[in-house]
């Protein structure tokens, strides 16, 4: 990951970037031998009245209120595709336990002027789109533990609210959690701001490994008021789906059968989202080709594009896909709000449709540029998902070659760089 100055980064945690499965199953009987919810095989519960079929679907981009070697850019220039924009982040309030403040970094960002910020703000939100504040980050450590904490935590977000325009907030702590303060603090803010609060969270996946976790317990607290949960389906290593098999990230699989935690633990299809690196660059492992998402969101919704995971019965229209970062897709062309928010424009793929660049699978098509099985040019044998590998044996994927570090299954070569089951030996 790139190196950022201290205190302002997104800290998407290694924490538990090489987790195993015996490590997953370990927190699966410390909670009592439960995983986080029944088999998929479960049919989902109805959505309630309230969840209208004219929601939009969300495409949530964070955006960097730092320079950390991406880009930095201003909200003026984030494409109209991300209809929830979440800052990056807010401050601890000195003085003020549990309290939170913003800081814009006009310093890091070319002289972006407060007023200029909340401008941008204001503009956003007239085009029907969100802003919300995320709190927390790898080093935004904002404690609310006690009745005083959650007080000053709802205070001080609504004043932020009423200062900068914003539209709520974004639970992003990584450092542990009080489910019953902060869900304290989040229905006071509630109260305060009313029903069009926009409160969104994006914990890592071990987070809803088990009903013991302390997201799960909020999750479940706040389900009453929460706009959408975006897991982070990266930096994780292997976890476990809703059927209680174990699944290895950067595959179609790890993002339906983890999103299928949440989808049966009682919150609606429109209240869950998926969260994907924007480029390989912006997470230590984890990333999807982006035909990969929208393959995701098809088997959740319309039960196609699935790979060995297909939900018993599909859930309808999910609430949409989450990135870190807007700054790292627009080092990309702003790729994944091209392709991402089209899908979640138009709606499923026609599976049937040889053209369709999004289909990895699409047999007529021996040049598809997402197929990562199309070996192309290189000799070295295309890369498997079933396959296992040990350190030195090579693949071919996306028209490049990569070699094991060490033993691997189930983990693609996008899984490159100084933390990852691959390197990365150039294009074929």
């Amino acid at each position: 990951m790139t190196t950022i100055p201290p205190g302002r980064t997104r800290g998407r945690t290694r924490r538990a970037l090489r987790t195993l499965a015996t490590a997953v199953a370990a927190v699966a009987v410390a909670a009592g031998g439960a995983l986080a919810t029944a088999p998929a095989t479960a049919a989902p519960a109805a959505a309630p009245a309230s969840a209208s079929s004219s929601s939009p679907q969300w495409l949530t981009g964070y955006w960097h209120n730092f320079d950390n070697g991406s880009v930095t850019m201003r909200l003026s220039e984030i494409p109209q595709a991300y209809n929830l924009v979440a800052i990056a982040f807010a401050d601890n309030l000195a003085g003020t336990p549990g309290g939170i403040t913003f800081n814009l970094a006009s310093a890091e960002l070319d002289g972006y002027t407060e007023a200029q910020f909340k401008a941008d703000v204001a503009t956003i939100r007239s085009q029907g789109r969100k802003v919300v504040l995320s709190v927390g980050g790898e080093k935004g450590n904002v404690v609310v533990s006690n009745a005083t904490e959650a007080k000053n935590f709802a205070d001080t977000a609504y004043d932020l609210m009423q200062e900068y325009g914003f539209d709520g907030v974004d639970i992003d702590l990584e450092h542990g959690i009080n489910a019953t303060y902060m869900s304290s603090a989040l229905h006071q803010l509630a109260a305060k701001a009313g029903p069009d609060l926009i409160l969104t969270m994006a914990p890592q996946t071990i987070d809803y490994q088990a009903p013991s976790m302390g997201y799960y317990q909020l999750t479940l607290a706040i389900k009453d008021i929460l706009t959408i949960v975006n897991t982070q389906y990266y930096n994780s290593g292997s976890m476990m789906g809703c059927d209680q098999q174990v699944y290895g990230q950067g595959t179609v699989d790890f993002l339906t059968a983890l999103s299928c935690i949440q989808l049966e633990m009682g919150l609606r299809p429109d209240q869950v989202g998926i969260g994907v690196p924007a480029v390989p660059q912006a997470a230590g492992g984890g990333y999807q080709p982006l035909a990969n998402v929208v393959r995701a969101v098809d088997c959740l919704e319309v039960g196609t594009g699935c790979g060995s995971f297909r939900p018993a019965t599909p859930y309808g229209t999910i609430g949409g896909v989450m990135t870190w970062s807007i700054n790292w897709d627009k080092t990309n062309g702003y790729e994944l709000a091209s392709v991402v928010g089209a899908r979640l424009a138009s709606g499923p793929t026609d599976p049937t449709d040889p053209t369709d660049p999004t289909d990895p699978t699409d047999p007529t098509d021996p040049t598809d540029p997402t197929d990562p099985t199309d070996p192309g040019e290189c000799t070295a044998p295309a890369w498997s998902a079933s396959a296992v590998y040990t350190g030195g044996n090579r693949v071919s994927y996306q028209g490049r070659t990569y070699e094991a570090k060490w033993w691997t299954t189930n983990e693609n070569p996008t899984q490159s760089g100084q933390w990852g089951v691959w390197k990365d030996l150039g294009a074929c």
